[in-house]
């Protein structure tokens, strides 16, 4: 099983991934642990991460990144609207009001949804992963912002599944950042509570965060958030305070041009950290547009001074964390910044004016969202053992459940009386489990919404569920009891419908009321007393339940327990459940995506292949024709040089014309053609080369061989005479071989074929070894058990015979064993036998 942690950031993305000894950030194909979040699309392929960012300036129009801004928006979003102006590539309004993606894509324009190029991110971030793991990788837990919608965090899910990964949750950035920030404290109060502020400046947006730690837990008490706040907003300032300088200064438009704004923007981004450390920074750029070298100056004070009306918006998102976790600053202990806007100088400055104290920075600024997804893994993983620490989430926005009221109004006699109650308040914590029960007849259907779209500014209705049909054999308007649940994505969803009839049978029941009955009656108090709070009717209850399995008391509040009465039977039916989510992905949509992304990876893999038959087409042109005249020189007549220089020089032109744009067997064919010619020369300098140190290997076996053969050490006696002979004949025979092969051999001119061969002087020495080996390490036969009389005791003096014995039998026993697995012959004591 995978523990990884995905932090898919605005600008970039990072990778985490569990091991042994710790949660590590892994490194891409440059060595770098940020992937930007680009995905270039080319004439022949795609280039995502950091091979996109090096597309990008050459082809603006068909980069496409900020792909977090786009991802379960409308077009007509205000939000997106103001972002698209700033973007250099097309986006249009789709059939369904969602925006479309337009780049061309091997040679032709086509279009794709945000979540499909937020799928090829993905799967870019997945291969790096397995890469480093040398594994596969598909359970993941991967940061989102809290600010997500619904819909949004179904995008998510639907581009995980595009790029074949399992996301096991999708956790807040500012809860991964507080997990990672308090599992490794080992200082934690038991008791007291320890208030710690999290403040998030990413490249887009702002997010707070405060949490409060205890011992072995941490729990969120407020989110806050500014969802157009961040690094790049500063970035725009500059970009348009020097756009319309160099309009005057220079008289050139940098909005015309795509290549141009690009340019200044990284400019600009680049100026703004050298102002986060220097109080003034100058900004060249050459060649902009229309050949024109530009240069400014600028210092921080004017920088912060064009940046006013976004500092001012800073304190906000703190005010109302604060607001919402009911506490004053002074009851925050720690505020701990992170991510990469928050390095602005101007930003500290305003927190530490707002808490009193001055922000810290102890963690990694770009990397804790990462680390935190990646320990969220870990916990949920059953592979790595995590201590104990409990995360206690909670939801950012108010859900609510609508229905239409089942009894007809009195006065107009019509059923036509919406009803609504917010079933997971804000701060419900994640996740959890609502059970309502309705009375109703056949039918019907809720919709679940968001109780307060002021934050948001999204339609209210999130999706719709059909429930039914169903037919009540026992009343007119059948209880029907329904399951929301808010699961560990953020996402709600109604998960289930049951209808609950009840039989009665004539059985009286005269025992006491039970401590059951009395819970029972408490519950179904504790759910009348919350109806008029939440406006429920007299045909609907809810109760509150959670993911560890409480009971719900929709079985039970129709019993009465206190008075005599008949023994009634329970009979529960599941009900069919249609879900309709509003700009969901349909599941059909989501497998036309898979099978798309897998057609464009396979177009990609077959054009990297190529590329690499093209380099290494190129590679052997140029390897050969140098060592053709260095170290081949003497393996190679003149009239092969020629010939083969030849081949080479016209293979190295075609490569540059026609063969600039072929397919990989067109590359391969012509490389397998120029080794027929160049493998020769490289086989006779391999085998000269070679040859002496393996003609010493033979030599030193058949040496060896023989002086043990003429040995006149104790232990190779119990070998033959004839024996030893037949080795020493061996010896001589392959002495023999080896000298006439090798005077043939030197007879020769090096660039003739070899007549004596590496492999064959080697098959050589293994022929000897397998000859002489089994006869010199021949084992001592052992020397027979003396036979046993046990009528008569030993003697005196023999006392010790038995034992000898004993010896004796057991190396009879397991003398062949012994002597095979010491691989030489066994020596025995005869001083004992004596």
């Amino acid at each position: 099983m995978s523990v990884v942690g995905f932090d898919f950031g605005n600008e970039s993305c990072i990778v985490a991934v569990a091991r042994q000894r710790g949660i590590d950030v892994v490194l891409n194909d440059e060595s770098k642990r940020e992937t930007p979040a680009i995905v270039c699309f080319g004439d022949k392929q795609r280039f995502i991460g950091t091979a996109g960012a090096a597309s990008t300036m050459m082809n603006p129009k068909n980069s496409i990144s900020q792909i977090k801004r786009l991802i379960g928006r409308q077009f007509s979003d205000p939000e997106l609207q103001k972002d698209i102006k700033s973007l250099p590539f097309a986006v249009i309004e789709g059939p369904d009001g969602f925006p479309l993606i337009q780049a061309r894509y091997l040679g032709e324009m086509r279009t794709f949804t945000p979540t499909q190029v937020l799928g090829m991110v993905f799967s870019n971030l997945k291969s790096i992963a397995e890469t480093n793991l040398n594994a596969a990788v598909s359970d993941c837990c991967i940061g989102i912002p809290v600010y997500f919608t619904d819909l949004q965090r179904r995008a998510v899910l639907d581009a995980a599944v595009i790029a074949g990964l399992h996301p096991l949750r999708l956790i807040h950035e500012t809860t991964a950042t507080a997990l990672a920030y308090g599992i490794y404290k080992t200082d934690l109060p038991e008791n007291d509570q320890l208030n710690v502020a999290f403040v998030d400046v990413g490249h887009a947006s702002m997010q707070v965060c405060i949490v409060g730690y205890k011992k072995g837990q941490l729990k969120i008490l407020a989110h806050s958030f500014d969802r157009s706040l961040g690094g790049r907003d500063f970035d725009e300032a500059l970009f348009h305070h020097f756009a319309g300088k160099f309009k005057e200064q220079y008289k050139i438009d940098v909005y015309q041009n795509a290549r141009a704004c690009l340019r200044l923007r990284a400019a600009c981004e680049k100026l703004k950290k050298v102002l986060s450390a220097n109080p003034e920074a100058p900004l060249n750029i050459e060649c902009l547009m229309e050949e024109k070298d530009v240069r400014g100056f600028i210092k921080r004070d004017e920088f912060e001074q064009i940046s006013i009306p976004i500092l001012e918006r800073v304190k906000r998102p703190l005010e109302k964390a604060l607001q919402d976790a009911n506490l004053t600053v002074e009851n925050v202990h720690m505020v701990e910044v992170v991510g990469s806007g928050s390095r602005v100088p101007a930003i500290i400055k305003i927190m530490t004016e707002f808490f009193g104290k001055e922000p810290r920075r102890t963690m990694n600024a770009s990397e804790c969202v990462a680390r935190g997804s990646a320990l969220q893994c870990a916990i949920l993983s059953p592979t790595f053992k995590v201590r104990e620490f409990q995360v206690n989430e909670s939801f950012p926005f108010p859900i609510a459940l609508s229905w239409k009221g089942a009894a007809p109004d009195s006065q107009t006699g019509t059923s036509d009386n919406q009803q609504s109650t917010v079933v997971f308040p804000k701060g419900n914590p994640i996740p959890s489990v609502k059970a309502l029960t309705f009375y109703r007849s056949g039918t019907f259907t809720v919709d679940v919404q968001y109780a307060d779209v002021s934050e948001l500014q999204v339609p209210a209705k999130i999706s719709t569920y059909t429930i039914g049909p169903f037919q009540s054999s026992t009343s007119e308007r059948a209880k029907v009891k329904v399951k929301a649940r808010l699961n560990g994505h953020g996402i709600v969803s109604v998960e289930s419908a049951m209808l609950v009839e009840e039989e009665e049978v004539v059985v009286p029941v005269t025992k006491e009321p039970s401590k059951e009955a009395s819970k029972m009656d408490t519950d179904e108090a504790a759910v009348d007393a919350t109806a008029p709070n939440s406006n429920e009717s007299d045909d609907v209850k809810m109760q509150d339940g959670t993911e560890n399995g409480i009971p719900e008391s929709g079985d039970k509040m129709e019993t009465d327990a206190k008075v005599e009465a008949p023994k009634k039977k329970v009979r529960k039916t599941n009900i069919p459940v249609a879900e309709i989510v509003y700009g969901g992905m349909p599941p059909d949509d989501v497998q036309k995506a898979i099978e798309k992304e897998f057609e464009m990876a396979l177009q990609d893999r077959v054009m990297e292949e190529t590329k690499d038959r093209k380099n290494a087409v190129e590679a052997y042109v140029y390897d050969m024709r140098n060592k053709l005249n260095d170290k081949y020189h003497d393996f190679v007549t003149d009239s092969e040089r020629e010939e083969l220089t030849t081949k080479l020089q016209q293979v190295e032109d075609w490569l540059y014309e026609d063969g600039e744009d072929e397919t990989k067997g067109v590359y391969t064919a012509k490389l397998e053609e120029l080794k027929k010619q160049g493998d020769p020369i490289e086989e006779r300098f391999k085998e000269h080369t070679e040859r002496g140190s393996v003609i010493e290997q033979l030599v030193r076996c058949v040496n060896s061989y023989r002086e043990v053969a003429v040995s006149s050490d104790p232990k190779f006696d119990h070998i033959e005479l004839a024996e030893k002979q037949k080795v020493l004949n061996e010896c001589v025979e392959a002495e023999a071989w080896i000298r006439e092969k090798k005077q043939h051999q030197d007879s020769l001119p090096k660039y003739a074929s070899p007549v004596l061969l590496s492999a064959d002087v080697r098959k050589k020495a293994e022929a000897v070894d397998r000859f002489c080996r089994p006869i010199m390490t021949k084992p001592r036969p052992a020397k027979p058990a003396t036979p046993e009389t046990p009528a008569t005791p030993p003697p005196q003096g023999n006392e010790e015979q038995p034992q000898a014995e004993d010896a004796n039998a057991g190396v009879n026993e397991k003398a062949g064993d012994g002597a095979a697995a010491a691989g030489e012959p066994m020596e025995m004591d005869t001083t004992s036998a004596a």
